[in-house]
């Protein structure tokens, strides 16, 4: 019966997808204009709403609400900095970008530095990109396969997931992925709503009560400001929240390729300050969520699992809160997974063929074939990947792959900073200073923590950045690039 219910809202789910696909691509000829930019012509709402869903990937969809039973409400210091961050971002970020009249951000640093320096940047950012996306498919793939289709074997949903992806994506890619999107948050933010509304029914307390129930819960605490050696110090998570938006953000081609749609640089920046005021309450309704979902635990008799992300999955589809939910879980999961991924891989598509092949130097016609089979090629490569996660088989070995991933965007940080601010030539050593500084940022946090008792939150962001700057700039030429 599950089984049959989770394929019927699996294709119907699909379906869709694909219809909002034929319908934004008809009468288009699938340019690479519209796969890169959507030609420059979506409304700035559109953009905004979908790219929260965007941002909820099913990782997020199932830790955040677990994360709360283990480090309590903490990570709202960090998500109150995601908002100054993308202040910087709006008015500071788009408006290079939206001069420099480019599909992918990283030419920026091929024109200030040079064409290494371009290379490097996208390299670091399809390498973070590739492992974060198939690392979060595989945590989607993992709990559809052992909690919704266990009849199915894992390979075959990591392919037909991004099989699905590829089939809706490959015509008009970034014009597609937009307006998916809207489909895409909705189901997010209806599941979220829904199974909240469902807890607190369950626990046969009023909105009110509530209310009270998650203020009064140990669990609620949100604020840090004594203990300094521990990374949940304020300090700490607000700059890591403002640093950490501005770096996989607004240095992420993925995330800004959205944004560079939208008409002009006013609707792009009106669209990042309202996705950056939504994300907030949204974030903080996980985390609330979190909390009742652990008391309806303990209400039914049922111990909370060791694994916080196991908590929604054991509730929602172990038949404690009725099939209505189990729905609405399904949708809000598959959503989530689709809406991270389809983004992800037309991205990925765009760096590729404009930063790496250069495809503005080739005819449109072999610029569009050629971009036809890096797409194909790197869903095919995706799929690997989600699979040898599942061989690998291990959690502890997923973390060190999604820190190795954040350690990626260090020098994207530090090249973005040399390239704005430092217009010396330092291109001719700035693949090996990228390469070094996650490694020395690696020795650098853990010789701090194995001789103090200091502890690094994604604060080590930083660190790593300057290192790639200090490095461009004791290796640069000592004259400046002629303007």
């Amino acid at each position: 019966m599950q089984n049959t219910l989770t394929l019927i809202i699996l294709l119907g789910y699909f379906s869709l997808l694909f219809l909002i696909s034929r319908l934004v691509s008809r009468r288009d000829s699938g340019s690479n204009q519209t796969f890169f930019t959507a030609n420059h012509q979506s409304p700035w709402w559109v953009v905004a709403f979908g790219m929260i869903g965007a941002s909820i990937s099913g990782v997020t969809f199932i830790s955040v609400t677990g994360m709360v039973l283990k480090q309590d409400m903490f990570y709202m210091q960090m998500v109150i900095g995601f908002f100054f961050g993308y202040l910087v971002i709006a008015y500071g970020l788009l408006p290079i970008y939206y001069k420099l009249k480019r599909p992918s951000i990283y030419t920026l640093i091929g024109e200030r530095i040079g064409p290494r320096a371009h290379y490097s940047a996208s390299s670091f950012f399809l390498l973070s990109r590739l492992l974060g996306t198939a690392a979060k498919l595989y945590l989607v793939c993992l709990i559809i396969h052992e909690f919704l289709l266990p009849t199915l074997p894992f390979w075959g949903i990591g392919v037909l997931t991004v099989m699905m992806v590829w089939i809706y994506t490959q015509h008009t890619g970034i014009k597609t992925v937009v307006w998916t999107d809207v489909l895409q948050t909705s189901c997010v933010i209806i599941a979220l709503i829904w199974i909240l509304v469902s807890t607190i029914s369950q626990l046969g307390l009023s909105p009110t009560e509530a209310y009270h129930a998650v203020i009064s819960n140990g669990h609620a605490k949100m604020w840090n400001f004594t203990d300094w050696s521990s990374s949940q110090h304020f300090l700490k998570q607000f700059f890591s929240g403002i640093f950490i938006v501005i770096v996989m953000t607004g240095l992420d081609q993925d995330m800004m390729q959205k944004n560079l749609t939208c008409r002009n640089l006013k609707e792009a920046q009106k669209n990042m300050l309202w996705y950056g005021i939504a994300f907030t309450p949204l974030n903080l309704l996980f985390l609330c969520l979190g909390i009742l979902l652990g008391m309806l635990s303990l209400h039914l008799g049922i111990p909370i699992p060791a694994r916080g992300d196991d908590l929604l999955p054991m509730l929602t589809t172990g038949g404690y809160m009725g099939t209505s939910v189990l729905v609405l879980f399904t949708i809000g999961i598959i959503a989530a997974a689709f809406g991270n991924a389809d983004s992800a891989l037309t991205s990925m598509t765009t760096s590729c063929c404009i930063d790496l092949l250069q495809q503005e130097k080739k005819s449109q016609q072999a610029a569009k074939r050629q971009r036809k089979a890096v797409h194909l090629l790197l869903a095919l490569i995706l799929i690997v990947a989600i699979n040898a996660f599942y061989y690998i088989n291990s959690s502890s070995v997923l973390v060190v792959i999604f820190k190795l991933a954040t350690y990626t965007y260090g020098p994207l940080l530090g090249l973005f900073a040399f390239a704005l601010i430092t217009p010396r030539d330092a291109d001719h050593c700035a693949p090996y200073i990228c390469i070094a500084s996650p490694i020395l940022s690696l020795l650098f946090q853990y010789s701090i923590e194995h001789f103090t008792a200091y502890r690094f939150g994604y604060e080590i962001l930083l660190v790593n950045g300057l290192l790639t700057w200090g490095g461009l700039y004791i290796t640069s030429q000592y004259k400046y690039k002629k303007q």
